[in-house]
């Protein structure tokens, strides 16, 4: 059963640590702050009788040549919602608030073996643009996780 969750951007610290219990870690007050007053980061929460669902983030990022695209940071559903449509939901609100912002496309990196994220992600629309290896080099300092 496909429910329609009301979906609305996180604007006050509070709405998103009112959300934390989807995040996989308690989201700190400090780095909400900073990632809500940020130009280009957008956090999308979908609500169920009030109660937060799910949500979306998504971050801009501008280059000279190129224009603006959304990258798709994060989405999570909590477990009571999952497989009612509420993450391609929130990703549809993404990707159209996206266009709004004259973003040339919006893109995800996904795991190979996430079926249920590429699943959501092509149920939204999403077309598989090939494989790419994304590597990492860690600060050591402070954490992010």
């Amino acid at each position: 059963m496909e429910i329609r969750p009301a979906i609305r951007p996180a604007t006050t610290v509070a709405e998103l640590l009112a959300a934390g219990h989807l995040f996989d870690t308690p989201p700190r007050e400090e780095w909400a702050a900073r990632f809500l007053a940020a130009d280009g980061h957008v956090l999308l929460i979908a609500y169920v009788d009030g109660v937060p669902a799910g949500f979306v983030s998504g971050i801009e990022m501008l280059h000279p040549d190129k224009g603006t695209e959304m990258c798709l940071y994060e989405l999570a559903v909590d477990d009571p919602f999952r497989r009612r449509g509420i993450g391609g939901a929130l990703t549809r609100a993404l990707v159209d608030l996206a266009r709004e912002r004259g973003c040339y496309d919006v893109w995800v990196g996904v795991e190979p073996d996430n079926e249920a994220a590429l699943a959501t992600y092509r149920s939204a629309g999403a077309k598989d643009d090939g494989r790419f290896a994304m590597l990492v080099w860690e600060s050591g300092g402070g954490t992010g996780r």
